[in-house]
């Protein structure tokens, strides 16, 4: 499980990008792959996923 912070998330369009904790690395997450609600400056926990155009952050729950 990895640890973030959501850096944007544009609810009316459905995705955003989660800022990982250790590596500074941004992965989409689009609303599809949601647990929780979140919104800018949470903090969640997420896993990986391969996605079309890179890995996207999937199974997004509030930490």
């Amino acid at each position: 499980m990895n640890h973030g912070t959501v850096k944007f998330f544009n609810e009316s369009k459905g995705y955003g990008f989660v800022k990982d904790d250790e590596t500074g690395k941004e992965y989409f997450v689009h609303v599809s792959g949601l647990v929780d609600e979140i919104r800018e400056n949470d903090e969640v926990t997420y896993e990986l996923e391969e996605g079309r155009k890179g890995l996207n952050a999937v199974n997004v729950k509030l930490a």
